[in-house]
């Protein structure tokens, strides 16, 4: 039999099984799919490999550069001074210590006058002198307007790290989890809020590297290989589909697929209630190639506040690449592609000037790319109430929303659980 078993290969089921791998366990990765990555994946198209979002990393992902370090890929990632633009705003933090580097970043902000600086400062600071705990959990929208935040300050500061971080509009996220975000991030050490930009396929960048991790640890990683529902016959557990029997199962799939492999575990009947009740938010991303490199002022630029898009240039991967990207619902998706495709080439041309000849361009849309990080979302823990299955995924209980390091995170605490009995 055997020992432990991970269902999923995205980036959580492969933090936990990198981790247990580090310590000696033999890991079998069970991934539906051809490839691995989960909902943060490279896709071919026009002759290269893509990626199917712009996916942001921060200094303040510690767990996800301890285990890119782990399996040697941390190179591939380009760390640089968090650098926020959107048309007439500007907020570049100085490498200075904290919170120095936070203070003189907002008095330097352009864009903004000094009273709305001062009620960004003032706010950081209610929610600093609070520990960034919230009496109760409320939509983000609501904190901000308690606080007194201005329509151009939300529209130009805090609305763009929302929906950028959240995934979800101002008006339905989480208080709470936006508090989390600017406490590790704006409010952390000096590098946390670095901005770490990943520099090649998103598949080279964990996914590949673990898995050969993990197989050169003695483990095993298997590809189109779906596992259909999961029973408890005896001591242990049996994965149909993968036809494998294990003592440990970590799930680490998306959330919406836990009632269908669930449904022989009564004990996980309140589990299975918890994310039949999520609502979901996409994520659009439009990528187009042109002739010749588009000189963007920074490599990330916003070409509108709030929920408007974001352009990310993406030499890397192909000379002349850009990926523009708009996070949560929103009239975007309903709008007809090639509309949307001139709409946004007018955005990117009136922020950067006259564009090269546009040679090809791609639509993707990732349907349920996160879960809607509303306030007060119930989220199971790692641990189930059934001995030796447990949970793993940005939708377990954390700090974090669905972010690439809330999904590491539970993967290694997952990890961690079963290294506590062993």
């Amino acid at each position: 039999m055997n020992r432990v078993a991970v269902v999923g290969g995205g980036w959580a089921g492969l933090a936990a099984a990198v981790e247990l791998a580090a310590h000696g366990e033999k890991v079998t990765v069970l991934e539906a799919a051809r490839q691995l990555g989960g909902r943060a994946r490279s896709v071919p198209w026009d002759g290269i490999r893509v990626d199917n979002g712009q996916h942001l990393f921060v200094g303040a992902y510690r767990e996800t550069l301890r285990l890119m370090e782990r399996v040697g890929s941390a190179h591939r990632l380009e760390r640089r001074p968090l650098d926020l633009r959107v048309p007439a705003f500007r907020l570049r933090l100085p490498t200075l210590p904290a919170p120095w580097h936070l203070a003189l970043g907002l008095l330097a902000a352009h864009g903004l006058g000094v009273g709305d600086k001062l009620r960004a400062a003032a706010f950081m600071q209610a929610l600093k002198r609070q520990g960034f705990r919230l009496d109760r959990d409320l939509p983000a929208a609501d904190l901000l307007a308690r606080h007194r935040q201005s329509e151009r300050l939300v529209d130009r500061l805090w609305a763009p790290i929302c929906v950028a971080a959240l995934n979800t509009p101002l008006e339905q996220a989480s208080a709470q989890v936006f508090c989390n975000v600017l406490r590790d991030s704006l409010a952390g050490e000096r590098a946390d809020s670095d901005l770490l930009l990943n520099r090649g396929e998103l598949d080279n960048l964990f996914p590949g590297p673990a898995a050969e991790f993990v197989r050169l640890a003695g483990g095993e990683v298997r590809r189109s290989c779906a596992v259909t529902a999961i029973s408890r016959p005896g001591a242990g557990f049996h994965l149909a589909g993968a036809d494998l029997d294990a003592d440990r199962v970590i799930l680490a799939v998306h959330p919406a697929r836990l009632p269908a492999l669930l449904t022989d575990l009564p004990e996980l009947a309140d589990v299975i209630r918890q994310v039949e009740t999520y609502a979901w938010q996409p994520i659009l991303t439009l990528w187009l190639r042109f002739a010749a490199p588009v000189a963007l002022p920074f490599t990330m630029l916003g070409l509108g506040g709030g929920q408007s898009p974001w352009a990310f240039a993406r030499d890397d991967l192909a000379p002349g690449l850009v990926a523009v990207v708009v996070s949560a619902e929103g009239p975007h998706l309903r709008r007809d592609p090639d509309a949307l495709k001139k709409d946004y080439l007018a955005l990117l041309a009136e922020a950067v000037g006259p564009l090269p000849p546009l040679l090809a361009w791609k639509r993707i849309v990732e349907k349920r790319a996160t879960y809607a990080c509303a306030p007060d979302l119930p989220r199971p823990d790692n641990a189930t109430p059934l001995p030796g299955l447990y949970l793993a995924g940005d939708y377990t209980r954390g700090d974090y929303p669905a972010t690439i390091e809330g999904a590491v995170r539970s993967g290694v605490q997952c990890a961690r659980l079963i290294l506590e009995k062993s």
